[in-house]
């Protein structure tokens, strides 16, 4: 299991608010609920897969909130690519029931993303402003993926559905 490793606090970082908060985020949707006897954790995100179609919808929104404040912390596209790819991966394998919901527990997106986030800037010092039309497709981009995945979802449900109820 990988745990978000801290960057270099420095108290007047303009950007300390930003990390802070994404921090929160992603301990609540990756790692909120220790299981009683291991030492695994889970958050909300998996829990939200439980819901079809509107569960895996609301966890990539909230996923790709994170990816939208890394765009404004100014990190490079490739980190961005990989950042997309992380939740792209969960919640394609995320619309499968069961398997999904494992995987969502295993995966966790948001902390691999974090982690991105915190080494990009312990790494390097960005002063690059936010670039509002990646902004934009990233939104746009998201929306799509998310009304693919509720569309999925409610297919996948319909046909286990109907396959119990033949």
């Amino acid at each position: 299991m990988s745990r978000t490793s801290p960057i270099p606090v420095v108290t007047n970082h303009p950007r300390l608010a930003i990390i802070q908060r994404l921090r929160k985020l992603t301990h609540l949707m990756d790692n909120a609920i220790a299981i009683p006897g291991t030492k695994f954790r889970i958050g909300l995100d998996p829990i939200l897969g439980l819901i079809p179609g509107a569960g895996d919808f609301i966890g990539t929104a909230l996923s790709a909130y994170i990816v939208l404040e890394a765009v404004r912390l100014g990190l490079p596209k490739e980190t961005l690519g990989k950042m997309v790819s992380n939740i792209l991966l969960e919640s394609v394998v995320g619309t499968v029931p069961i398997v999904g919901d494992w995987f969502d527990f295993a995966w966790k997106a948001n902390v691999k993303n974090l982690e991105l986030i915190e080494t990009h800037l312990g790494v390097t010092n960005i002063s690059k402003p936010a670039n509002r039309w990646l902004m934009f497709l990233l939104v746009v981009g998201f929306l799509i993926i998310g009304i693919g995945l509720v569309t999925f979802s409610v297919l996948v449900f319909k046909l286990l559905l109907n396959a119990v109820t033949s």
